[in-house]
């Protein structure tokens, strides 16, 4: 289908957006913790917690080396745990910002202070943590508790919402968890090093949803330097990973044969791929809009933008943060599929109906999910599984620009890649 086809299906009626978001933008979660309370009433009994925990830990990084570990164990009694473990299945249900803002409120986060340097600690709460994090599925604990739980949500942009804390005395098993063998042998290896485990256990079929919560419970790497992760930290240092693995196995393969646009929107973020022949390039620029959560006071949109080219990068990146490498291995996922190495502009809209942050994971999953046509959740009708196709790169952004809610020459100054094509008079 070629471009300017593809974009006729972007007509927009913004006044009735702006209603709908208005009656969906009820703040309802605030008025669901409400009921956390009650909740956590009905399932603590006594001083314990018993139940099923959902297959995921929590690791703080505030006071670092001495953080906060935690163990999430759903308060319902009758709660699927695994429901509840953020996984790319959100995505596919159609969970929006308030699905997962509820989910997240009905886990119990049962935490004690921990030294991240743990090498070989099995025993204890940090052990029990550390069991949870490595078993392939969920597992019943029972936890003691010192107090009653601080109803609160915690809200990043990198991790996953957490909901109410209670300080714990102790965490033990209640049965004896399943350890996938690949999980053991990357335990039983003393001298292996953390990358290497982690891109072990990816190509042996584990998502990067799995991998980090094992590399934060600090299962993962040479025995002496085992340590407790920071969730935040787990999850950019997985997909920052297991994206240079993939990167690595691409830069000998042919380039693909035709400029590719691509599109997604999830959860108020629109997505833009652009794929173009050539060695690889990456670039993601975000647009973020005035009284959206990341520029709630801005009266213009804020761009921030990151990029690398053939060699890679080596220095972490600031302004886009997680959502650059989750978004980079959306795209070489893809690529390694076709076995084929382009270069590529990411252009990621943050429109004001993201109303809440819930995690870089909706970023990963937003670019992912670009690529697969039954999978998108509200893109234009287009032949399965193709993109739109223009000439050139630059027609690629021509053709684009349009529909973004910044100029020509406003993009321009942000992106690297928009920067190398040549102005005409038309674009100011």
């Amino acid at each position: 289908m070629r471009l300017d086809e593809f974009v006729e299906g972007f007509e927009r009626d913004e006044a009735a957006e702006r209603r709908r978001l208005a009656e969906e933008k009820s703040y309802e979660i605030t008025n669901y913790l409400d009921d956390v309370e009650r909740q956590f009433q009905e399932t603590v009994q006594g001083d314990s917690l018993f139940g099923s925990t959902a297959p995921e830990i929590f690791v703080g990084r505030s006071g670092y080396p001495d953080v906060s570990t935690g163990v999430l164990s759903p308060m319902a009694e009758d709660a699927d745990a695994e429901a509840y473990a953020t996984s790319g299945d959100w995505y596919h249900q159609g969970l929006g910002v308030g699905d997962v803002l509820q989910r997240r409120t009905g886990l119990l986060n049962s935490t004690r202070s921990a030294k991240v340097d743990v090498n070989d600690v099995w025993d204890g709460f940090v052990g029990t943590q550390r069991e949870v994090a490595i078993a392939d599925h969920p597992v019943d604990v029972e936890v003691g508790l010192d107090d009653a739980p601080e109803i609160d949500l915690t809200l990043d942009d990198i991790g996953t919402p957490t909901g109410p804390r209670a300080n714990a005395r102790e965490a033990d098993l209640a049965e004896n968890p399943h350890v996938p063998r690949s999980v053991e042998k990357t335990l039983e290896d003393d001298d292996w090093r953390a990358e290497g485990a982690m891109t072990y256990l990816y190509r042996r079929g584990f998502d990067v949803y799995e991998v980090n919560t094992i590399l934060s419970a600090g299962a993962l790497g040479q025995n002496r330097e085992r340590k407790l992760v920071p969730t935040r930290w787990s999850i950019t240092a997985v997909d920052d990973t297991v994206g240079q693995y993939l990167r690595g196995g691409l830069l000998n393969r042919n380039t693909i044969d035709q400029t590719e646009v691509w599109y997604n929107e999830y959860m108020g973020n629109r997505y833009w791929v652009i794929l173009s022949p050539g060695q690889w390039e990456f670039e993601l620029v975000e647009m973020k809009a005035p009284e959206s959560v990341w520029n709630p006071e801005g009266s213009d949109y804020y761009l921030a933008s990151a990029s690398e080219g053939y060699e890679g990068r080596t220095g972490y990146v600031d302004e886009t943060a997680g959502a650059y490498y989750a978004s980079r291995l959306g795209v070489l996922e893809h690529l390694r599929e076709r076995d084929r190495q382009a270069k590529c502009l990411v252009l990621r809209e943050v429109t004001d109906e993201y109303w809440a942050p819930v995690g870089v994971w909706q970023v990963r999953e937003g670019v992912r999910n670009a690529f697969d046509d039954e999978a998108r959740t509200d893109a234009p009708t287009i032949p399965e599984g193709q993109p739109a196709v223009a000439e050139t790169f630059r027609d690629a952004v021509n053709g684009v620009v349009g529909q973004l809610p910044v100029p020509m020459n406003t993009l321009r100054r942000k992106s690297d890649m928009v920067a190398g094509i040549q102005a005409q008079l038309s674009d100011f």
